[in-house]
């Protein structure tokens, strides 16, 4: 877990020893009524769920705000002085809008929180165990899905390098998505009512807008995806509790997300990339199997396994003390 380095006379809300003590001598103001009582917990509920939603606001602004300060102002700026072509014209909005969200969440750390922002320090050996992860993870998960005949092999197209291209969207928004839910939802909430409750929270938070890309199956696939979803969002805020590191869980989500595209079968209900992918896969068995739709992701057989890993990953991280009690 990672130090926080916060000054003396300031609570860490990051470390796993910040107590409910030091939260609220910050939150609540002095009250002749012994603490303990309805009239002394009720105002201080309050007050950290008001700071809770303040900051998740604030951060919200931050980030949103400098990714349309980019897209809005700087890019047409760039692309009316230096005119360039549309292949790098879109290479600058894509990193343009990563590096946007970075710095407004940087800047939200710095300022509000007033503390290091040490969830963007690089970690290589954690970084590369987190890929590797989830890679491996998924990757086992489809040798088993094609055993049994979920999916069939139609052929190998070889690698094109358009992949790499790909596999740059997929990392920027693997990025996006950590640091909207891990690094602020989960994080903000975490600090205010412990672990357990950003946990649930933040990974049904994560599922809903993933429901979009089943708005046209069956209610059973609507079902599914968010289960699935949100069984993800819980292991990688898993991760994110363990290690207390951005990039370690975009590692993991890129990863896992680049595997599924690689073997040619959907993507999270997105069909636009298989064309690409070196193998061609045909569904071939139930969608309770297959995952239908949004692809194994939703499959039955990779749910319990995400399942396992979640709770393998929580225990490990309780056992360390990576998790933070309430402050109210």
């Amino acid at each position: 877990m990672t130090d926080q380095n916060q000054p003396v006379d300031s609570p860490n809300p990051e470390s796993p020893n910040f107590s409910q003590e030091a939260f609220s001598h910050d939150c609540a103001e002095p009250s002749p009524v012994p603490s303990g009582t309805a009239e002394s917990v009720a105002p201080r509920h309050l007050r950290v769920t008001g700071g809770m939603l303040g900051s998740l606001l604030l951060g919200g602004v931050a980030v949103l705000g400098s990714i349309i300060v980019f897209r809005q102002g700087l890019l047409p700026v760039f692309n009316t002085v230096f005119q360039p072509g549309p292949e790098w014209l879109s290479v600058m909005r894509r990193t343009g809008i990563f590096l946007a969200a970075l710095a407004g969440y940087w800047v939200y750390v710095r300022g509000f929180e007033k503390r290091k922002v040490n969830e963007l320090g690089l970690k290589p050996i954690p970084l590369l165990l987190g890929g590797g992860a989830g890679s491996g993870l998924m990757a086992m998960s489809l040798v088993m899905l094609f055993a049994l005949g979920a999916y069939k092999l139609v052929l190998f197209r070889g690698v094109s390098p358009t992949l790499l291209g790909v596999a740059a969207l997929i990392a920027i928004a693997a990025t996006l998505e950590e640091l909207v839910y891990r690094c602020l939802v989960f994080r903000i909430i975490e600090r205010a009512w412990g672990t357990v409750p950003a946990l649930g929270i933040q990974a049904v938070v994560f599922a809903l807008p993933h429901l979009e890309n089943v708005k046209d199956g069956r209610p059973r696939d609507v079902v599914t995806v968010l289960v699935s979803c949100t069984v993800l969002g819980l292991l990688w805020a898993g991760i994110f509790v363990l290690t207390r590191n951005l990039w370690v869980a975009v590692a993991n989500h890129g990863a896992w997300n680049f595997t599924i595209l690689l073997s040619g079968v959907p993507l999270s209900g997105i069909e636009d990339w298989r064309a690409i992918a070196p193998f061609e896969s045909r569904s071939a068995g139930p969608d309770w199997l297959t995952g239908g739709i949004f692809g194994p992701e939703s499959s039955l057989l990779v749910i319990v396994l995400s399942t396992v890993a979640v709770v393998l990953l929580l225990q490990i991280a309780r056992r360390r003390g990576a998790f933070i009690k309430a402050a109210a």
